[in-house]
């Protein structure tokens, strides 16, 4: 007959095996599902790493434009012309818009006289308007104006 005291201990082996391994499969499993998260995220990085890498090669690239020089602007007379056409404003009005006189207007178009930087960037600003917001500036400035020329 085999000894009492090491079949006690063989049994109790077996079932603390059994107990550590039923507490251990959790976190082997959880621990599985964090190393295959941080492989995600690993990789996550090394994509913007390389993406960042690529933009500053870019940025380095691109012509710098500092602020001490101001955009440089074109200024063609025929297109002047024809988009003072296409909101359908007279000079006077299109000279209003943009703070100098009808004349103004005139030479400019007929290539006589090209503008300032400072009113080339006004005009710039005015090639976006609509036909509707160009009126809608044009009665407010006439709204401005009323009580300076009821004064004068």
């Amino acid at each position: 007959m085999p000894n009492i005291g090491a079949m006690l201990k063989q049994e109790i082996a077996r079932v603390s095996r059994r107990e550590i391994r039923s507490q251990v499969e959790p976190l082997r499993k959880a621990s599985a599902q964090y190393r295959h998260a941080n492989a995600l995220l690993k990789q996550q990085v090394a994509t913007l790493e390389r993406q960042l890498a690529q933009l500053q090669k870019q940025v380095r690239n691109a012509p710098a434009a500092s602020e001490s020089e101001p955009l440089k602007l074109r200024f063609v007379a025929k297109g002047l012309k024809s988009h003072r056409s296409r909101l359908g404003l007279s000079a006077a009005d299109y000279g209003r818009l943009v703070g100098v006189s009808a004349q103004s207007i005139y030479n400019w178009e007929q290539g006589h006289a090209t503008p300032r930087p400072e009113q080339l960037g006004t005009i710039a600003s005015l090639r976006r308007l609509r036909k509707r917001e160009a009126q809608r500036r044009i009665e407010e400035l006439a709204v401005k104006e009323a009580p300076k020329a009821a004064k004068g």
